[in-house]
């Protein structure tokens, strides 16, 4: 079922070394996500064209938010993780050898609530990760981990701090990339506005052996021959000691680094930081902010007095959650003077400091 009118969800492309093919699997549903199925396509090459198989419940089941997982094992069993029973309860099944059809379920998480799934084998170990199910709202993901697919599946533990919803996303895919890290792949959604919904990319470590967690760097690089990753170190500017103009003013709260930040920004109040270092190129700052409405709000940027760039600021849950994002402006050598929510109309979000980068 694939048309304009039907929807289309969490792709994933696996190969079969036995025949040769590509094979997709995706959430395959209707407009009102009644139909609850998975669809399959296949290609003899990654990038396609591919062939439409058709779209089925697996083994009579619902399927709604899903992913696939291929095993280490000599045959390459492949599973499918799929959100079933009216999203309650969350199932494991096994592919039959040409990646085609659900032949048997080997287990079920019930009660969960379990969606956006990926699995990770370290050591022997399965690490299932997931987000629960709230809408397009971002929650607190969960991993569980298991010596067998089968189980049992140990407790739920969360891979980045509860207060921070997972950095306003939901888990879309891990990667695995050596054996103490891999890459969080998160889903940032804008509800009102999916088209403009981003991705992020974080590492995701595993510390001393115990389980893993996300760092929330929003530069940082890959180092593929010895399998680790560097977070970019950065200058740190806060807001406070920047020159405020309109309404703008300091606002007290022990999450703020320094406990203050600048506050009332947009709709007349800007905030200047002066003197901030450049090296002539385009470079990443990141800016940490508060935003406890429960939509999004956004800030104008401009450097030097040169043209604004706008740059959303999901919620964050609360005023005493920050956040960051990241955005690339030039910076002339030395000293640059960076401008923040002049000229807009709607507030900003509340401002804790930037980080600027050198890294590209």
């Amino acid at each position: 079922m694939i048309s304009t009118g039907n929807i289309v969800e969490r792709p994933k492309v696996i190969y079969n070394r036995n025949t040769g093919e590509y094979v997709m699997w995706f959430h395959s549903d209707s407009s009102n996500y009644g139909a609850a199925q998975v669809g399959v396509a296949v290609a003899r090459t990654p990038c396609g064209p591919f062939s439409y198989r058709g779209s089925f419940r697996p083994l009579n089941a619902e399927s709604r938010d899903m992913g696939i997982f291929v095993d280490d094992d000599a045959a390459q069993t492949a599973y499918l993780l799929y959100a079933s029973d009216n999203n309650q309860n969350f199932k494991i099944s096994r592919l039959d050898a040409n990646y085609y059809n659900v032949v048997t379920q080997v287990s079920v998480i019930p009660r969960s609530t379990f969606e956006s799934p990926g699995i990770i084998k370290r050591n022997g170990v399965y690490h299932l990760f997931a987000s629960k199910t709230t809408g397009w709202d971002p929650n607190a993901n969960k991993v569980v981990t298991a010596s067998s697919l089968a189980g049992p599946w140990s407790a739920e533990s969360d891979i980045a701090p509860r207060n921070t919803r997972t950095y306003f996303s939901q888990n879309t895919f891990n990667l695995p990339i050596s054996q103490n890290f891999a890459i969080y792949m998160g889903d940032r959604w804008r509800p009102s506005l999916l088209g403009s919904s981003r991705y992020i990319w974080y590492p995701m470590t595993w510390s001393n052996g115990n389980l893993p967690q996300i760092v929330p760097a929003d530069v940082w690089s890959i180092n593929l021959a010895s399998g680790t990753y560097t977070a970019a170190q950065g200058t740190t500017y806060e807001a406070e000691r920047g020159t405020m103009s309109g309404g703008a003013r300091l606002l007290n709260n022990t999450a703020f680094s320094g406990g203050t930040c600048v506050g009332y920004l947009g709709n007349g109040g800007t905030l200047t930081l002066n003197n901030v270092q450049g090296i002539g190129a385009d470079q990443w700052i990141s800016l940490y902010y508060a935003n406890a409405d429960s939509t999004w709000r956004n800030t104008t940027v401009s450097a030097n007095g040169g043209a604004a760039v706008r740059v959303d600021q999901p919620n964050t849950g609360g005023g005493s959650v920050v956040l960051s994002v990241p955005v690339k402006l030039f910076l002339r050598s030395g000293a640059n003077s960076i401008t923040f929510s002049a000229g807009q109309s709607n507030w900003a979000a509340d401002l804790d400091k930037i980080v600027v980068y050198t890294a590209t």
